[in-house]
């Protein structure tokens, strides 16, 4: 299937990293998301109930990213795929994180992709 709801250039500041210094201060993480599923029904019948709403979705990521301490980007993008696929009728979910400027001057971002599925959860 090739179906997936975009969620693209969402940004929450966080406190991120593995050091102390790295914490002290929120900085905005970029989120990117892919969640895969079927869309056919969604796209015949026009109606939301055939869908997953991205705002929910969004919201689903805040609550994650904002609920506890992360250190890792890797730890952060692994919760949230779960998180979304444990609440959503999602196949697959595919969350890229992006931690700007974690050398000065050096690179813009670092990050990760992360995709989880259905069987992940067990």
């Amino acid at each position: 299937m090739s179906d997936v709801i975009l969620l693209e250039g969402i940004q929450i500041p966080l406190r991120l990293g593995v050091t102390a210094a790295e914490r002290r201060i929120r900085r905005p993480v970029r989120l990117d998301l892919e969640v895969a599923r079927d869309l056919r029904a969604a796209g015949i019948s026009d109606r939301i109930g055939q869908t997953i709403h991205y705002k929910q979705i969004y919201e689903v990521v805040e609550e994650v990213a904002t609920k506890c301490d992360h250190k890792l980007v890797e730890a952060l993008g692994d919760r949230i795929a779960k998180a979304i696929l444990e609440r959503f009728d999602a196949d697959a979910v595919t969350v890229t994180v992006r931690k700007p400027t974690p050398i000065s001057g050096v690179l813009d971002y670092c990050g990760v992709r992360i995709t989880r599925t259905r069987d992940d959860l067990d």
